[in-house]
């Protein structure tokens, strides 16, 4: 199917999902039209505040077997990695239930381990391409992923992960505690093993590249419009515009990369997608950060990201289930602040600390929706990455791209279908 500028396409999203799918749009000679209410790149997004891992090692969805035990002390330990709000557990329930069916058997993480291999196999090479091509490539840093241990048998417990890792292709380099120091050396000895994953990358900042990317973009002749996207037009089965509270925008095709706002969307376009928030906090010490780590850091037991960005370091991490517009509780931050000076042990209490919250858009079953819509050809889908968004934009963006022109996509979209879900 050729496609030429008459396509007028509008992509709703300025997250880094939607700023790749633009690009990929545009790239293909479509005219884009990129729909936001706010400023790609700033802190209201999940891209802003995540992790900025870029790995491939990230495949092992949240929900897997036995996770179910956990769930009463989920709801009665308020610092523990991940914590349900009491009140707001009867509105998630549905979703809970599918998310722990998602992970009852082993055969079902394999199955979502593989599929969100094909997203992230590449991810680093993606990124550099990108980030290049807008003029910054600073801001892909390729200095592998490391993850840290009390011990080999901590690293044992977790045998399912890596068996999965290994059999996607990812390859690593083991270091005993010796190893580990010299490596580290400002980490805490109490970690005595550890795993470098030497293909991973990182972004030194996120927020700047999200920016940088939708800026190259505009530089492409990418149209942006500030507007919050309210719905759509239809004639029969053909999509003629997107509503938005300035108006509504001619096109003959649309992308949806709306975090959280998704749900609501794909609801307009004929199909109902349990979408939640992993509510995800962050702690930044901002400035320099002296006796902190030399390349991104993954403790095994805080379960968060340790990364020196150009804000400052940053711990990341922590999942919380509630409400979207719920207030954030910062007890969350506290307790990554709490791991961050444990783990490295030299850093300074006098640092200035910053502190994030934001909703990472998730679906139960760990995969992102990536397909068209139910009610229209016209309209495609491309959010729900939940942990992995960042990694994931740019595949996911090829892969849209590929629906949306007709042309060969680059992995099988059957698992991310938006008719998956049955009600």
């Amino acid at each position: 199917m050729s496609q030429t500028n008459e396509t007028q396409a509008v992509v709703i999203g300025a997250g880094i999902v939607g700023v790749c799918a633009a690009l990929a749009l545009r790239q293909a000679g479509l005219a884009v039209t990129l729909v936001d209410p706010d400023e790609p790149g700033g802190e209201h997004a999940a891209s802003y505040g995540n992790g900025a891992f870029i790995t491939p090692a990230s495949i092992i969805p949240m929900s897997v077997p036995g996770l179910w035990r956990k769930v009463p002390g989920y709801l009665l330990d308020r610092d523990g990695p991940l914590t349900i709000r009491w009140r707001h557990l009867p509105r998630l329930t549905p979703w809970l239930l599918r998310f722990l069916a998602a992970g009852m058997t082993t055969a079902r993480v394999e199955r979502t381990a593989a599929i969100l291999s094909g997203l992230l196999h590449d991810a680093p090479d993606r990124h550099a391409a990108l980030a290049a091509a807008a003029d910054v490539p600073g801001l892909i840093e390729r200095r592998g992923v490391l993850y840290v241990y009390p011990d080999r048998a901590a690293f044992a417990a977790e045998a399912l992960s890596w068996r999965l890792r290994r059999t996607a292709g990812v390859v690593w380099r083991e270091l005993d505690a010796a190893d580990l120091q010299a490596f580290e050396p400002a980490l805490s000895p109490a970690y005595r093993f550890g795993i470098h994953v030497p293909a991973a990358a990182n972004c030194a900042d996120p927020g700047a590249y999200v920016a940088a990317l939708a800026a190259h973009g505009e530089r492409l002749g990418v149209r942006r419009v500030t507007a919050q996207a309210t719905g759509f037009t239809f004639e029969g089965m053909k999509l003629r515009a997107v509503e938005t509270d300035q108006g509504p925008i001619a096109c003959n095709r649309v992308v949806v990369a709306a975090g959280m706002a998704s749900a609501r969307l794909a609801a307009a376009a004929g199909d109902r997608v349990p979408l939640e928030a992993e509510r995800g906090y962050h702690v930044q010490l901002t400035g320099g950060a002296p006796g902190g780590p030399h390349l991104p850091v993954m403790p095994s037991d805080g379960k968060m990201a340790n990364i020196v960005t150009r804000e400052g370091l940053r711990a990341a991490g922590q999942v919380e289930l509630a409400g979207p517009g719920a207030p954030p509780d910062w007890r969350r931050a506290e307790i990554l602040l709490r791991h961050l000076y444990a783990t490295w042990p030299g850093l300074s209490r006098d640092l200035p600390v910053r502190r994030w919250m934001g909703n990472r858009p998730s679906t139960p079953d760990g995969l992102p929706v990536i397909s068209a819509a139910r009610r229209s050809p016209d309209v495609f889908y491309a959010f729900g990455h939940g942990h992995v968004g960042l990694a994931a934009g740019p595949k996911s963006a090829a892969l849209v791209a590929a629906l949306v022109t007709g042309s060969t996509p680059p992995l099988s979209p059957a698992p991310f279908a938006a008719t998956r879900f049955r009600w």
